[in-house]
């Protein structure tokens, strides 16, 4: 047995859940949903500083996008047998150097370019963040490991880049993208101090990327996520569009906010009950999810029911992550890495379909067939998983 592996199992069989371990995933997690989606909140100062549209400068968030669905599959398939740390702090140190090259960048093709690499390195991080938070903890423990590993994104999304926007205001656009730089390269060093090697796959441990689309249950747990996300992103990306014409343009971070405290109590709840509730929990999540959605459609007139239906929106999704990533785990087994590159890919293929998707409706059938779409996919979402029930959202055995 190498020291290695030899300290992996030492740290499988502690008694002490690894916090800290886990938390270093948090945080990567954290600044990887920061980096994607501050820019949608300080466009026009993009925009003026690279003498770009605004519309232009919105770019900065679909190519990010863009580029973890073309590097995920590839660039994990290919360092397959790389330890795993190592690719994480490779991933890290790519949001340093791109960061800096969007801060310093003299045109906008320079910093889109540094955007797209970027995307690429998220690609490659979100795709072994469950990988190595499974395998640091025992297998009963692995649901709270996954939340609490994915808690960053709903952290970003309710804290992180509401702060980003305020610094921007006080420092600018530049300096908030050095600001992520430093943020990474400390990162860097906490993860080299406190996580383990965890080594990569032999060649013959490797699961054919053909093969993984065969094991049972990885398709209906991948339809759900890409339905779940592209409802989720399509009215995410479209709130204030959707509160415009309601007369709350000025309630548009309240809403966000208050979808982000529901988002934080979901990640509380889930981690409790994670490893022994899962298809209770994805059952609950989509439900909860389409009925916000329905109220949101038929009493979005009145303001007390917008943030009602954004609370329990925020409840929905919080741990939905968590949720799909585990089932996705179990699914999987030894070939975790494998299946989760293709879990990003199709939760990027989610993000940008509902942006796309969004802006459609939006131009051509107006703000309220939103609510009414998103209802739609998340309902079709739940027969999936209500209907997969055998291996890929099975009933949980106590």
């Amino acid at each position: 047995m190498t020291q290695v592996q030899h300290g992996l199992e030492e740290t499988q069989r502690s008694s002490r859940f690894p916090i800290w371990h886990i938390l270093t995933l948090t945080a990567s997690g954290f600044l990887t949903i920061m980096l994607e989606t501050m820019p949608a909140g300080i466009l026009p100062q993009i925009s003026q500083g690279l003498s770009v549209s605004e519309s232009a400068a919105g770019q900065f968030v679909s190519v990010y996008a863009l580029g973890s669905i073309v590097g995920a599959i590839p660039i994990i398939r290919a360092t397959m047998r790389f330890p795993r740390r190592h690719l994480l702090v490779a991933a890290l140190i790519g949001y340093v150097l791109t960061s800096l090259a969007v801060a310093v960048a003299p045109t906008f093709a320079v910093a889109i370019g540094a955007r797209f690499v970027a995307g690429m390195f998220a690609g490659v991080l979100w795709g072994i963040i469950a990988g190595i938070a499974g395998r640091i903890v025992s297998k009963e423990h692995r649901g709270r490991a996954l939340t609490i590993a994915l808690a960053g994104t709903p952290i970003a999304l309710a804290v992180g880049t509401p702060a980003a926007t305020l610094l921007t205001g006080l420092i600018g656009w530049r300096f908030t993208f050095a600001t992520m730089a430093l943020f990474a390269a400390v990162l860097i060093v906490w993860v080299l101090s406190v996580l383990p090697v965890l080594p990569g796959q032999d060649k013959a441990e490797q699961t054919p990327l053909l093969q993984v689309f065969k094991l049972r249950g990885l398709v209906p747990v991948l339809v759900t996520a890409v339905l779940y996300v592209t409802a989720h992103n399509l009215f995410y990306t479209y709130i204030a569009s959707f509160l415009a014409p309601l007369g709350m343009s000025d309630a548009v971070s309240a809403v966000l906010l208050v979808f982000g405290v529901g988002s934080l109590i979901s990640i509380v709840v889930t981690g409790t009950l994670i490893d022994r509730h899962l298809r209770a929990l994805m059952i609950s999540s989509t439900s909860l999810f389409g009925a916000a959605m329905i109220s949101l459609g038929l009493l979005a007139e009145a303001p007390f029911a917008v943030f009602v239906g954004s609370a329990a929106w925020g409840l929905a999704f919080g741990g939905a992550a968590s949720l799909l990533q585990t089932a996705m785990m179990q699914v999987a087994d030894t070939a975790v890495d494998a299946a989760q590159s293709v879990m990003v890919t199709g939760w990027n293929v989610g993000i940008a379909a509902g942006g796309i998707l969004g802006g459609v409706l939006l131009g051509s059938l107006g703000s309220d067939s939103l609510v009414w779409a998103t209802a739609l996919l998340i309902v079709i979402a739940l027969a999936v998983v209500v209907v997969s029930r055998r291996h890929a959202f099975p009933p949980s055995s106590n």
